[in-house]
């Protein structure tokens, strides 16, 4: 158990590692920028979201309001540094459901949750749920794609 446990740290700390060599090899930069959601609420929305994405990433994050890891997985977010140049959208699952399954079905993305989706030009190129999701992912991966 404690060699379980040990890898399990190690694999974190190489993670965050990469993550830091990444991004400074990129020349990342994170502002303080307060996370200001957009919360989607109807189809239009999500069309236009889609329109957008043409010029700046977009990313939806799925929340479940019955759900702790989806309370500490936004939480997570909105502590973090944002990226100036993506736009974030906040859908309630619970109320909005079948838009919800919308979002999954035009994306071809399973549904999880929490789950952040980062879409460019109409299409998710990066989507993680649970406790994988990381500001710091979706920066790296919003440059590369």
């Amino acid at each position: 158990m404690r060699g379980l446990i040990s890898g399990f740290f190690l694999c974190l700390s190489l993670r965050h590692w990469f993550l830091f060599a990444l991004c400074k090899e990129q020349t990342l930069h994170l502002k303080s920028v307060i996370m200001n959601w957009n919360v989607l609420t109807t189809e239009a929305q999500l069309t236009e979201l889609l329109e957008k994405s043409k010029v700046n990433p977009q990313v939806i994050y799925k929340h479940s309001t019955r759900c702790g890891t989806s309370s500490m997985i936004k939480n997570r977010l909105e502590r973090g540094p944002v990226p100036p140049e993506i736009d974030f959208h906040f859908i309630d699952l619970i109320t909005y459901r079948a838009l919800s399954n919308k979002i999954a079905e035009d994306l071809g993305v399973r549904h999880e949750s929490p789950q952040v989706l980062l879409i460019r030009n109409g299409e998710c190129v990066y989507h993680e749920s649970h406790y994988a999701v990381y500001m710091e992912d979706i920066a790296a991966r919003s440059m590369r794609a």
